[in-house]
């Protein structure tokens, strides 16, 4: 069995040269949803992730999802 790390949707569009304008075509879901995939910026629903996965011949469970934009502290004093 080979041992393969998990990745990134990002990492994985690069070792594969896809662009997210063609894994949305290829996974059949919209380029927007799938831009914040690729970006981090949305975890994507069971369903999607399947979608996202069978692109490159995985699982969803050899793919590493979820946010990685920092959480960023707003300053202030708030509503008034």
């Amino acid at each position: 069995m080979e041992n393969q790390s998990i990745r990134s949707v990002d990492e994985l569009c690069a070792e594969h040269k896809l662009d997210y304008r063609a894994l949305a075509e290829k996974a059949g879901l919209d380029e927007q949803r799938v831009l914040a995939i690729v970006l981090g910026r949305w975890t994507p629903s069971p369903e999607e992730r399947d979608k996202v996965a069978a692109v490159f011949g995985l699982t969803r469970e050899r793919i590493l999802w979820g946010h990685k934009t920092p959480i960023q502290h707003i300053y202030g004093s708030g509503p008034a």
